[in-house]
């Protein structure tokens, strides 16, 4: 049987993990609908146009976003956005961070987290001679703070914290000076020694430690992180099965739907489902990355590791936000929590990889890659 050359164009070893951790969530969900089925419906269908996106940019020819005129614009685009939502951005969970349309609620900063991704990756890419010199670690930290800035301004601390891991894994790999990046690093963290003891004030500080240890705070701020707790622990092996999750079902835990997604499914599928959640991320970046190895260019390869960094941030910061490791930040987990924004930018995200890839036959490299793998 004939394969349809659109159908070519996508990578089945990450469209079908994909499509496994879409089910997973569904599926899931189906316990805490309301008798309408809407939240179910709504996610569906969100989904499915994440989907007929990620097709649809990988069979189109991209090259494009290879110009740097056209990554700058767009990544000056979402720096508006950011500023936008000062202007007219709608409040949810004590954060004024989307833009309200009605019928549909965007949020800049997953769009700006792709566009840093790209930015990065061209100006990476056209420097792997000179990389070393300290004026690009400046240039590179320039491009991360100032949506550093706005979005921490909302505040969002977790998207902000994706935007750091972002620019500190690209730069790592792209070959930047070690010394340079620890002495950057030293800068910063000596300015958050003088803040922490001469510019903040008590009550910050106090949200600074409970934001840091939630747990010291069970009936307070740490509540959300002690219920999801409770639920992990209570799918043991199998789980409860679907449908019979009592803490999310009875509203113990809290954005189960979003923010603890994971904390919901481990309770109805146990450890073997989480284990399974986390063996298909495991195959999405490690494919990612295998994408990357081939590309015939520098900025495909970063465009490949920028990616992977972006999504194994928010997989990483929220399972350990969950299981009551990390802060509780507001971090989504990809392809899984609820939301139509995240959805529609990850699998963006995707199809510009394999758009890109569908390139990959060309004969000309502008620079071996494995330089930024050593």
């Amino acid at each position: 049987m004939k394969v349809p050359s659109w159908l070519r164009a996508v990578d089945p070893w990450i469209v079908v993990p994909l499509l496994l951790l879409f089910g997973l969530s569904l599926a899931t969900m189906t316990s805490f609908s309301d008798a309408t089925g809407s939240l179910f419906n709504r996610q569906l269908l969100w989904m499915g146009l994440s989907i007929l996106l990620l097709v649809l940019t990988a069979n189109i020819d991209i090259s494009f976003l290879k110009q740097s005129r056209i990554v700058f614009f767009a990544y000056l685009g979402g720096i508006l956005l950011l500023a936008l939502v000062f202007l007219i951005g709608s409040t949810a969970k004590g954060a004024t961070s989307w833009l309200d349309f009605g019928a549909f609620s965007f949020q800049p900063s997953d769009l700006v987290k792709l566009a840093l991704v790209l930015v990065l990756a061209k100006y990476l890419a056209r420097r792997h001679i000179e990389i070393r010199a300290m004026k690009h670690l400046v240039i590179t930290g320039l491009y991360f703070v100032v949506p550093f800035i706005l979005i921490f301004l909302q505040p969002d601390f977790g998207s902000a914290i994706i935007l750091f891991c972002i620019w500190f894994g690209m730069v790592l790999v792209a070959g930047i000076s070690k010394k340079h990046l620890l002495a950057l690093l030293t800068v910063g963290v000596a300015t958050l020694m003088v803040m922490w003891s001469f510019v903040l004030k008590d009550y910050q500080k106090d949200r600074i430690r409970t934001f840091v240890d939630p747990l010291s705070d069970i009936q307070g701020t740490g509540y959300n992180a002690y219920q999801s707790m409770i639920a992990v622990g209570s799918g043991q092996v199998v789980g409860k099965g679907v449908g019979y999750g009592t803490q999310s079902r009875l509203h113990f835990l809290p954005e189960y739907e979003t923010d603890f997604i994971f904390a919901a499914v481990s309770e109805e599928w146990g450890f073997i489902g989480s284990l399974i959640i986390l063996v298909l991320f495991a195959v999405i970046i490690f494919r990612i990355l295998a994408l990357g190895r081939r590309a015939n260019s520098n900025l495909e390869l970063l465009f490949a590791v920028g990616l992977s960094i972006y999504l194994m941030s928010h997989v990483l910061i929220n399972i350990g936000m969950n299981i009551g490791l990390m802060p509780v930040t507001g971090v989504t987990l990809p392809f899984m929590s609820y939301g139509g924004s995240h959805l529609l930018i990850e699998c963006l995200a995707l199809g510009i990889l394999m758009s890109f890839g569908r390139g990959s036959r060309l004969v000309y490299k502008d620079h071996s890659p494995e330089v930024f793998l050593r």
